[in-house]
């Protein structure tokens, strides 16, 4: 199985960006920590990250000629904005999780909106950084129950 992990702006500034909300772990304890998950599950993972909407798009379109079986995305602030983002993963078609560290509903009220969701088998919120393991387990679930492999 082979996976991508996107993130979206700012999450390059984990651990630096409100700690209050997002926690101390930095971006590379956590490109590290799925690594490691991956690793120990015989799942094939690339961390992405920008703060270009663009780029976002192109990661998604990357996922579909290489062959990745799902995607992992924490669109950042791209969430409540991005219909460039829904479009892409729709076009993809691969099975897809949103993942946000902060509990984004009991937030700003411009946070309760993502344009993404609509095309995502499942959402994850306010799990903190275990949020991304536990997007990782749900594909890897939904894969096996497809008749994939590992």
């Amino acid at each position: 199985m082979k996976l991508f992990v996107i993130n979206g702006p700012n999450l390059n500034f984990l651990g630096i960006r409100e700690p209050g909300h997002y926690g101390t772990t930095t971006y590379a304890d956590l490109c590290h920590m799925i690594e490691t998950h991956c690793k120990e599950k015989g799942i094939q993972v690339t961390c992405l990250q920008s703060n270009h909407e663009g780029d976002l798009v192109d990661y998604i379109q990357r996922a579909y000629y290489e062959g990745v079986d799902g995607i992992v995305i924490n669109p950042g602030a791209y969430t409540h904005t991005s219909i460039a983002l829904l479009d892409a993963v729709k076009s993809v078609s691969l099975p897809t999780v949103e993942v946000h560290i902060s509990k984004v509903e009991e937030r700003e009220a411009f946070r309760q909106v993502s344009y993404i969701r609509a095309a995502c088998q499942a959402t994850i919120t306010g799990h903190g950084v275990a949020g991304y393991l536990e997007a990782i387990d749900f594909l890897a679930e939904h894969h096996h129950e497809k008749g994939g492999t590992q």
